[in-house]
């Protein structure tokens, strides 16, 4: 679990060497924290929504460092009061499958 400043996060993502993959939930003030340089970093993973990642959205994310496709594991819950299943929460978002071996495909 990372909590904490945009700069801990930043430091921490660049510690990951390519081929690694990379596993993330989110919620609530993930996308606060999140600077361009971090959401580009999840893009060079694969992410194709975290641009859209907002304020207590539900983000669920498989990537890989280095990958050279879109990742096939990644879902997003908006936040929205008038959708809210839990509570002034977004419903649960999951993932799952087989992660690609090569991470250049």
């Amino acid at each position: 679990m990372i909590s904490g400043n945009s700069a801990d996060i930043l430091a921490y993502l660049k510690k990951i060497k390519p081929g690694m993959i990379v596993l993330v939930a989110s919620f609530d003030d993930a996308a606060t924290k999140m600077t361009d340089e971090i959401r580009q970093m999840f893009v060079e993973m694969g992410s194709t929504l975290i641009s859209s990642v907002k304020h207590r959205d539900n983000w669920a994310f498989a990537g890989r460092v280095g990958i050279k496709i879109k990742s096939f594991f990644e879902q997003r819950a908006v936040n929205d009061k008038n959708t809210n299943v839990y509570d002034g929460w977004p419903e649960m978002v999951e993932v799952g499958g087989c992660f690609p071996r090569n991470s250049s495909v």
